[in-house]
């Protein structure tokens, strides 16, 4: 034997004996634990979608019944009911498009072609994704050879139908913990982030360092992926905990965390105006005033205590004075501010608006908590306390 021959054996062995070893065999009991709820389900929808093809539909062999069940049932939790309406409508209409084929032209090359081509493009047309596209043409070609000759035309697509509503049912009835659990997960997230890219752009801004701040530019452009799979997530986490009895009690906390997002939407988008600029002053020599870079920084901590407030899963309203106190802070320009500096200014005051609807006020209630200049200080307490005093 070569050297290199010998070399390869020992590393074979060597995986092998790792493969065998027992922390090896605890991880993948690990993994079967985590994953045993998933199996479970696949193989109760897979019953019960056959009882139902066989018993309601009175189909003496419905393969494509227990077969789109278990498929629908074997996705992650992570948008799950989407995707098993998604994977229901591609497989639908796959078997229908075979069915149709076969029983007109019979079975063969031009026909798996053909098939392929017209399941994919009404799976298109039907809005699909890349998912029930591919699933779609996929049954389709099993329907055109496979099964192409057993005289149940017409029939299969009832079958696949039956098994995805079974899927639905199970994904809705017993959902994962995590359905309900994300969309507060990702709100933390894209809070947290957003303090992130404010706070690096305070720091740029000290350090004059436009390399960094290009960086936080470039981070806050890739919120919009995050803010869309939030909102996909707590539309999800609703759907659910509306339709799932042993999920109904999360509903209130899942409508918060939607009511969240298009406050939270408009204060991304101050801040990449607010990023830009910054980005602007440090390419050009612009001078923004330390009070200014203070402000940033207090919304990137007020931004921080929202997302610990989120994350701990209570109301944002804790974060309200500081936010309170920084409309006041920011009230106040410095004369002979640059262009980009007043931008700055004006878009963490538009910010804080749009973070105080975020902790549950009406923008009405907002905006008067943002006084326009010296003179106009908002209606709170300390107002209140102020005037007392002078009387």
């Amino acid at each position: 034997m070569t050297d290199g021959g010998a070399t390869r054996l020992t590393r074979g062995r060597e995986v092998l004996r790792r493969r065998l070893s027992l922390s090896g065999l605890q991880g993948r009991l690990t993994r079967l634990r985590a994953r045993l709820p998933m199996i479970l389900q696949a193989a109760i929808g897979a019953a019960l979608a056959w009882l139902v093809a066989t018993t309601l539909l009175n189909h003496p062999l419905p393969f494509f019944a227990p077969v789109t069940a278990m498929v629908c049932l074997g996705l992650t939790y992570d948008n799950r009911v989407r995707r098993v309406v998604e994977l229901t409508v591609g497989v639908a209409i796959g078997v229908f498009i075979g069915d149709v084929f076969v029983h007109f032209f019979g079975s063969g090359v031009w026909q798996i072609a053909a098939v392929t081509v017209l399941a994919m493009s009404l799976a298109v047309l039907a809005g699909a994704g890349q998912l029930l596209m591919l699933q779609a043409g996929i049954q389709g070609v099993i329907v055109a050879t496979l099964v192409a000759q057993d005289g149940a035309s017409f029939g299969r697509w009832l079958d696949a139908l039956a098994g995805g509503l079974v899927a639905l049912a199970i994904a809705m009835l017993a959902p994962g913990r995590s359905t309900v659990k994300r969309p507060r997960e990702r709100a933390f997230l894209v809070v947290s982030h957003l303090a992130d890219i404010l706070g690096n752009t305070a720091e740029a801004l000290r350090q004059h360092d436009a390399e960094r701040a290009a960086a936080a530019m470039q981070t806050a452009r890739g919120l919009q992926p995050e803010l869309d799979d939030l909102r996909e997530a707590a539309s999800e986490g609703l759907a659910v905990a509306t339709l799932a009895p042993l999920r109904r009690r999360h509903r209130s906390g899942l409508l918060a965390i939607g009511a969240v997002i298009g406050p939270l939407d408009l204060a991304i988008r101050d801040a990449r105006v607010l990023v830009y600029r910054a980005e602007v002053a440090l390419s050009v020599g612009e001078s923004v005033p330390e009070a200014y870079v203070d402000l940033v920084d207090e919304l990137a901590m007020a931004a921080q205590h929202i997302g610990d407030e989120l994350q701990a899963g209570r109301t944002a309203q804790e974060a309200r004075e500081d936010l309170v106190v920084l409309a006041r802070h920011s009230t106040w320009g410095t004369r002979g501010a640059s262009l980009s500096a007043e931008v700055i200014r004006a878009q963490v005051r538009s910010t804080v608006v749009n973070l105080l609807v975020l902790t549950g006020m009406t923008r009405e209630q907002a905006r008067a908590r943002v006084p326009h200049t010296r003179d106009d200080l908002d209606p709170g307490p300390q107002r209140a306390q102020d005037q007392g005093s002078e009387g």
